[in-house]
């Protein structure tokens, strides 16, 4: 392959992964909002800090796991703590730093959603590959989330 040029066959699949994550992601929205208000978004930094020790990130570290920009993520979290699902307080260590911090409130929201969180998860992939279709695309994926130079 030429340096810059893609073949016909990989911008197909480059497309489809494209295409498979963006209906994957709507899928769960859609079940999410229908059945608890919640933009998957939200449900994301509802996760993450519910898996956080002390139910807390520091605002950049919540931006790179719910992949967000900074300023998208302190605009999501500007809603939610309207919302009363987080707070933020401020970094004992950093004057500049800040927390999100779960509030019980959320942690309730967080409750009542994962069920059909991962339901969908199930429904939307899961369910349509076998065991060799998951130990291969797992296969795939970590090569792609690795951090590592092109091999």
């Amino acid at each position: 392959m030429t340096i810059g040029t893609l073949s016909a066959a990989e911008l197909v699949v480059w497309r489809t992964m494209l295409r498979a994550q963006a209906q994957i992601s709507r899928r769960l929205q859609a079940d999410l909002l229908a059945r608890h208000g919640l933009a998957l978004g939200t449900y994301e930094v509802l996760m993450h800090l519910g898996e956080a020790a002390d139910g807390r990130l520091r605002m950049n570290d919540l931006a790179d796991r719910v992949l967000l920009s900074r300023s998208g993520l302190t605009r999501l979290v500007d809603r939610m703590q309207r919302d009363g699902l987080v707070i933020r307080q401020s970094c004992a260590d950093d004057a500049r730093g800040l927390y999100a911090v779960l509030t019980p409130a959320g942690r309730d929201r967080l409750a009542e959603a994962t069920p059909t969180y991962r339901q969908g998860v199930q429904d939307h992939v899961l369910s349509r590959l076998d065991g060799s279709d998951l130990r291969t695309l797992r296969h795939i994926l970590d090569k792609l989330a690795d951090d590592g130079a092109p091999g």
